[in-house]
């Protein structure tokens, strides 16, 4: 097949995956007016016309979807050929473009990125946090964090670890406000809650309560859209909270958070990974997905056994008992 032929196949079908003659030349380098002779070109070579297209739409004619259909697999065989002897010639380079929730999330992922880049210095990360849901295909994403599974179709899903929420507060509010010991006692403390920062909306304290997570309210005496900001006002004594082993983790070990009410922690969401096709991935993806579940799934340094947590809260107990 020519490389001019070739190529007017290839813009063909990144016009129909971005909906935009115009979008398809910038993603390819050249110019509109060369992306759409390059179409026209195709269409005059097959005898056939491909798009319906006006100034400001296009879509595709029957015998423009068969021949779609009909081209991707070789296209897609063509990119994983491409990209393999790239990486053979270039080690793994390029842009990695990655989207995560905001919310306590820059801590784990900036160790990751710098261990890979340290061992890539031709990788180009391209980061996006934000705690609202994206279209993984618009955003034309490479690896994707979210807390939750991703619902979007076409998206590979795999957990990471669980999302622990744990009631917690810093020795110096329980030594002026008291430890409490059941979940009712919690309506009569200082408590933070959290305002989803896309949605304005308060969410709730998850529970387990007879097995079972249950979402409860309580009086606020904080309110924070910041994760960051809240657990400062936890760790300064100002009020008690329920925070993500995400964010608590390390305060607990330290012993500058105690974790409170065992029995009711809750794990409703797990971290979750997701990236599109297993076949079409390009090298950095590929190592970087693996670099991922290497030091993120399941890890022990995030997520607190039930014996550190006991040894925390108990350890506390201990000393408020004696006095000392």
């Amino acid at each position: 097949m020519p490389i001019n032929e070739l190529r007017s196949i290839s813009m063909f079908a990144k016009a129909v995956e971005l909906g935009s003659i115009r979008k398809a030349a910038q993603a390819q380098g050249v110019s509109a007016q060369a992306a759409t002779q390059a179409i026209a070109m195709l269409e005059k070579h097959l005898g056939v016309r491909l798009l319906h297209r006006t100034t400001r739409s296009l879509a595709l004619t029957e015998e423009g979807q068969q021949f779609l259909e009909d081209a991707q697999p070789a296209l897609a065989t063509l990119e994983r050929a491409v990209n393999t002897a790239r990486a053979g010639k270039e080690g793994i380079a390029g842009p990695l473009r990655i989207v995560g929730p905001k919310s306590s999330f820059a801590g784990i992922l900036m160790p990751l990125l710098d261990a890979f880049c340290q061992a890539h210095p031709e990788v180009r990360p391209d980061v996006a946090l934000d705690d609202g849901i994206g279209d993984w295909v618009l955003d034309r994403v490479d690896v994707g964090f979210r807390i939750g599974a991703s619902a979007q179709d076409g998206v590979i899903s795999r957990r990471l670890f669980p999302i622990q929420l744990i009631v917690c507060a810093a020795p110096e509010y329980l030594a002026r406000y008291g430890i409490p010991t059941t979940i009712e006692e919690l309506s009569t403390h200082r408590c933070s809650v959290f305002r989803h920062p896309v949605s304005g909306k308060v969410l709730p304290w998850y529970l387990t309560v007879d097995g079972k997570v249950e979402q409860r309210h309580f009086p606020p005496a904080f309110y924070s859209n910041d994760t960051e900001l809240e657990l400062q006002a936890v760790l300064s004594g100002q009020v008690i909270g329920q925070v993500a082993n995400l964010s608590a983790a390390p305060h607990i070990r330290s012993g500058r958070l105690i974790p409170l009410l065992l029995s009711q922690l809750s794990t409703p969401f797990a971290l979750h990974l997701y990236y599109g096709s297993r076949q079409a991935l390009p090298v950095r993806v590929r190592a970087f997905l693996d670099l991922t579940l290497e030091k993120l799934r399941d890890t022990p340094e995030l997520v607190l056994s039930e014996q550190e947590l006991a040894t925390a809260h108990d350890k506390f107990s201990q000393i408020c008992l004696h006095g000392q």
